[in-house]
């Protein structure tokens, strides 16, 4: 079974910058989709980006320009490059691998196997 463990989060001000790691351990994570997803107070967990085993990458439209996802297959890690911060970013974060979804012209990805922690992010004002 692979497990994921996240890292990088912090406070930090609007403005500012973090970068999350998501090391995962197994050797399928090269052939896997790897995705980022935060989870605000209250509301439900959401994608904030995703990239292939081919390298590509999507980012929503509320991150695009600001966050950058990026993988290194032989460290087995995603990482989440996120700069301009605001305070709407904060939420605790979490990667797990996925499937790619497009339906009814919205992108999503389906997570596959379990949760980590996360990592919390918090952006102050």
């Amino acid at each position: 079974q692979v497990q994921l463990v996240e890292s990088g989060g912090g406070l930090v001000q609007a403005g500012g910058s973090l970068r999350l790691s998501c090391a995962a351990s197994g050797s399928i994570f090269s052939i896997n989709a790897m995705g980022w997803y935060r989870q605000a107070p209250g509301k439900q967990r959401e994608l904030v980006a995703y990239i292939t085993s081919g390298g590509s990458t999507y980012h929503v439209d509320s991150v695009k320009g600001r966050f950058t996802i990026s993988r290194d297959n032989a460290k087995n890690t995603v990482y989440l490059q996120m700069n301009s911060l605001k305070p709407e970013d904060t939420a605790v974060y979490y990667c797990n691998r996925g499937a790619p979804t497009r339906i009814a012209g919205i992108i999503s990805m389906t997570a596959f196997g379990s949760w980590g922690q996360g990592t919390q992010v918090t952006v102050s004002s």
